[in-house]
């Protein structure tokens, strides 16, 4: 028998789906070289709809090169490379510049 898996739920004041969207990616690009977090398993629910959640990223695996880190439902190939990543449009900045 498999010992259960834990789950961090991780609450923010971000008020958006993209905001928080970015927030989940700079959290993979930074905490990426932990094995013990499988991003690849990342959603996002509203606060009082928990029962509804978005995945945020495709995580197919790959022939030989990992999982594909670009979002859930995207256009085109699956990739692993950093060019074709979800991530914050120039306009927004990172999320620690998002202004209330």
């Amino acid at each position: 028998m498999t010992a259960p898996r834990w789950i961090i739920h991780l609450p923010t004041t971000l008020t958006s789906l993209d905001e928080v969207t970015a927030l989940a990616v700079a959290l993979r690009d930074s905490l990426g070289h932990l094995a013990v977090v499988d991003f690849g398993e990342t959603t996002l629910s509203e606060e009082d709809a928990q029962f509804l959640r978005t995945r945020v990223f495709c995580d197919a695996r790959l022939d030989g090169a990992g999982r594909c880190r670009r979002r859930d439902a995207h256009d085109g190939p699956c990739a692993t490379l950093s060019g074709t990543e979800v991530g914050v449009p120039a306009e927004r900045g990172h999320p620690d510049s998002i202004k209330d």
